[in-house]
């Protein structure tokens, strides 16, 4: 799902929760609709992804997202980058 379709769905109102999942030092967001969760991707097809938590919260609130749950279970701080 890309950033258009995630604001289709928004608008829809079937966004049921939406989840940001740190992996290695990255940050990704994650949009559950209707028992099915959805990975945000870019226009290339690739995993969108946040270098901090600030700047992940802050793209959510610029789409018009208030809300979000988060895991943080698999954040490395000190790792580079990993490739999802």
């Amino acid at each position: 799902m890309n950033e258009r379709e995630l604001k289709l769905l928004l608008e829809a109102g079937v966004v049921k929760s939406i989840l940001i999942t740190a992996q290695g030092s990255m940050f990704h967001v994650e949009a559950k609709t209707g028992g099915v969760a959805k990975v945000l991707m870019t226009g290339r097809g690739e995993v969108r992804q946040w270098r901090s938590i600030d700047s992940c919260a802050k793209w959510l609130r610029k789409a018009g997202i208030g809300k979000a749950d988060l895991d943080f279970q698999n954040w490395q701080t000190n790792q580079i980058r990993m490739v999802l």
